[in-house]
């Protein structure tokens, strides 16, 4: 078992039912394999979007199985059962707008109803917890913008060091002093 653990969650009704497979969180999945070289555990788990079982979800990753990093994708959007900001919200202590700002720019190159997008990212105790799109090719051009910050973000909130596959994924830590 690896001292890194990284979550995964996928809030989608009709993944979570098994109505059509999960492609969202198999790409988060992708991605992060591709993006370190660090030893690490997924933990993946794919919930319906009901905000009390994402808030647990968050909580049982975040402080029970003591994840560094939880990335979910799904319920950012303006729909009624969008809720995966607001469950992140309010289980973090703090909040990472930058993240969300970030994403929302970078999709918005691609697409115009980016701005309907409300991706966040927030701390919980020593966890950073990413919204993602639920789309697997905005996954990743939202990963590759704010991944370059994680790794640092979690060294800040005392979490385990990621290592990047620098040919992927350039992490920014500032120079030792």
């Amino acid at each position: 078992m690896s001292e890194i653990k990284i979550g995964v969650i996928t809030a989608s009704d009709r993944a979570s039912k098994g109505i059509y497979e999960d492609i969202s969180g198999v790409a988060i999945q992708d991605t992060m394999k591709e993006y370190l070289t660090s030893e690490f555990e997924i933990l993946y788990r794919c919930i319906p979007d009901e905000q009390e079982q994402i808030e647990a979800t968050m909580k049982e990753l975040c402080d029970k199985e003591k994840c560094c990093l939880v990335v979910t994708t799904g319920g950012t959007g303006p729909a009624l059962r969008d809720v995966t900001p607001e469950a992140t919200e309010n289980v973090c202590e703090k909040m990472m707008p930058g993240f969300g700002e970030l994403m929302r720019q970078v999709s918005l190159q691609y697409v115009p109803t980016a701005i309907l997008s409300r991706q966040t990212a927030g701390i919980r105790g020593n966890s950073l917890i990413i919204n993602l799109p639920g789309k697997p090719k905005s996954i990743r051009e939202c990963l590759d913008a704010v991944f370059p910050a994680v790794p640092y973000c979690i060294d800040l909130i005392e979490g385990p060091y990621l290592e990047v596959n620098e040919s992927v994924i350039k992490a920014f830590r500032p120079k030792a002093k």
